[in-house]
């Protein structure tokens, strides 16, 4: 997948009082516990995703999948890509991690997105427009933050 040729979409960022290395933990296990839901495994099924299980090495690394997701890079402490795709798009959730000073990290999550034809126009309308993925991507980097935190 050319991650680069896929359309921006959006970008959240948080400051996190932890260092890089607690962040990427907490990071992982947020995406694991988020995604490993039954109701994730559903939704999958219901559009189609590549990846519907969770396999791969723990901690996350390349390779590693959760549904709707297949680790494609992962430079622990610095940078997680993840690609997947189903019937409606084509898509990669980058997650980068930076020193912030003070023993904090800023992470941001950049998402990039391929809606093909009406079906995806309608699903990116759905789901883009309607604000739900903002949402949605606000409490994973919010939930990671919280966990690296408390763990701090």
């Amino acid at each position: 997948m050319d991650i680069p040729a896929l359309p921006r979409i959006d970008e959240h960022t948080t400051l996190v009082r932890a260092d890089a290395g607690s962040v990427w933990h907490a990071l992982g296990e947020t995406l694991d516990q988020s995604f490993g839901r039954p109701r994730s495994a559903r939704y999958g099924r219901l559009v189609g995703v590549a990846d519907r299980t969770a396999s791969g090495p723990r901690p996350l690394a390349e390779g590693s999948a959760f549904p709707g997701f297949r680790v494609a890079a992962a430079r622990p402490g610095r940078e997680l890509v993840l690609v997947g795709r189903h019937h409606f798009s084509t898509y990669a959730l980058i997650f980068r991690l930076d020193e912030a000073g003070d023993g904090s990290t800023r992470l941001r999550a950049e998402t990039r997105a391929r809606f093909p034809g009406p079906g995806g126009a309608l699903y990116r309308l759905l789901v883009i427009s309607s604000g739900a993925h903002a949402l949605l991507t606000g409490r994973l980097v919010a939930g990671a933050r919280r966990r690296a935190e408390r763990v701090r």
